[in-house]
């Protein structure tokens, strides 16, 4: 072994730490950004790695102009358009660019296992094994993830059924089996293996599709899981011990996420894999509110309760997130601490549609980390508190969820209604993205600020500070 290669093997394995150390930060959101950097650093090496491992042929790749230009082209392009989102992407668009990416991983991983196999007409059991894996799961991450972000996006955001659809599942996954099989028996056909990879593509839409929108960031978390164990399986297949590692974090991260999501959303990770959940029982969707009345409140009055309570909880929501008012959301926190009232911040496991979302985007606004409460943390003081402050939450806030029969049937959610009072703000009545209506707006303790969530808690800090200093 040359010099050149152990030093290859030593920075590809000083990328792999890299990803270990870095996951290991994003635990805490006070270590989070530098476990970002760590890990894109590590990228940085690992990519560095490669280059100089194609470069120098210690990989056994004939590298011409042409695939030079290819490769360095792709390299600025996916550079560029990575640079850019990232620049430009809003907090509430997060979960559907992590969709794409999901997507893209997935993608990329089908495609190397494809062009190897292409290239190698004899290839051992065992790496035919991981070939046909790596085609079928990335396909599947594929598929499914492109019709998660539409349904993020706004577009399907209902499930959609249509007669046949389970039993066509079915078979799409009795034809991927059957055909990976062949090939990992010997049978060397690309045209069956391109098959398989569209047959995978089709199981992945028939997946995703009957899916709720308000169980939509636990399939997140699965089909993350799903990319890494893709890119594990293409490390398999090129014997790259750094795509191993990097894929098995990803997958075993994605995995632990997922089972927590699902029990936080009350849902099995069973019914996750096969698809339909989120829609709701049998029984018919009760319309909340039957005829009662919805009442209002002026920001003076809604300052005055806030001012003059001894505990206040804040409920942030994706309405919050998509006006971007958790500047003013700590502005507003700050001001009633000064005046001596106990105030904490009420996080549901997917405020803001995405695991931790909220709790970056309050980090980012240097809302006191000890303020932050998960669910099962906060919910036995709601009934000591005085003034529940709902922005923009709606799903997660729900008292039907305590109901069967409906979407959110079941689905552990925030007990603002045992507060003493509630003041929701929210531009207008409109359902949350489990398309039913929210009937803590109907409680007689709640009364409603109508406005946007930047110009409310604005508003709101205008008050406190003219009417009590």
């Amino acid at each position: 072994m040359s010099g050149l290669e152990i030093g290859i093997r030593f920075f590809s394995l000083f990328a792999a730490v890299c990803f270990v150390l870095g996951l290991h930060l994003m635990n805490s959101p006070a270590t989070a950004r530098r476990g970002n950097w760590i890990s894109a650093f590590g990228m940085l090496v690992a990519i560095v790695a490669a280059l100089v491992s194609v470069a120098t042929g210690q990989d056994g790749a004939h590298m011409n102009t042409a695939r030079w230009l290819v490769l360095i082209a792709g390299v600025l392009v996916g550079g560029a358009w990575g640079l850019y989102t990232a620049r430009t992407i809003a907090m509430t668009a997060m979960p559907q660019l992590v969709s794409l990416f999901n997507a893209v991983g997935g993608g990329a991983a089908a495609l190397i296992a494809i062009t190897d196999y292409n290239q190698h007409p004899h290839i051992p059991a065992g790496t035919a094994t991981a070939t046909v894996l790596d085609v079928v799961i990335g396909c599947v991450t594929f598929a499914g993830s492109l019709i998660a972000a539409a349904k993020l996006q706004g577009y399907w955001s209902q499930p959609v059924t249509f007669p046949g659809a389970r039993p066509a599942m079915a078979l799409a996954a009795l034809g991927f089996a059957g055909l990976g099989a062949w090939v990992i028996a010997g049978a060397h056909n690309v045209g069956v293996l391109v098959v398989v990879a569209l047959v995978a593509a089709a199981f992945g839409v028939l997946m995703v599709l009957p899916i709720g929108g308000a169980d939509m960031p636990v399939v997140i978390s699965l089909l993350n899981a799903f990319t890494g164990t893709a890119v594990a399986m293409a490390g398999f297949v090129l014997q790259n011990a750094t795509l191993v590692i990097a894929g098995a974090l990803v997958g075993a991260s994605g995995s632990i996420l997922t089972k927590l999501m699902a029990d936080a959303m009350n849902r099995s990770v069973v019914n996750i894999i096969a698809g339909g959940f989120g829609t709701g029982g049998s029984a018919a969707v009760e319309a909340a509110g039957g005829g009662e009345t919805v009442k209002s409140i002026a920001v003076d009055d809604a300052a005055l309760q806030l001012a003059y309570a001894n505990k206040v909880i804040i409920v942030p929501g994706y309405g919050l997130a998509a006006a971007q008012a958790q500047h003013e959301c700590q502005e507003l926190g700050k001001l009633l601490e000064e005046r001596g009232i106990e105030v904490s911040y009420a996080i549901h496991p997917v405020a803001g549609r995405m695991p931790g979302h909220m709790n970056v985007l309050l980090a980012e606004a240097n809302v006191p980390y000890d303020q932050l409460k998960e669910m099962d943390q906060v919910n036995p003081e709601f009934d000591r508190t005085d003034v529940a402050l709902v922005v923009g939450a709606n799903d997660v806030t729900n008292p039907a969820a305590r109901r069967p029969g409906n979407p959110v049937s079941g689905m552990p959610i925030l007990d603002v209604d045992h507060a003493k009072s509630i003041i929701v703000i929210k531009r207008s009545m409109a359902s949350g993205y489990a398309g039913i209506d929210n009937e803590l707006y109907t409680n007689p303790k709640t009364s409603m600020f109508f406005t946007d969530a930047k110009r409310g808690l604005a508003s709101l800090v205008a008050a406190t500070k003219t009417l009590v200093g």
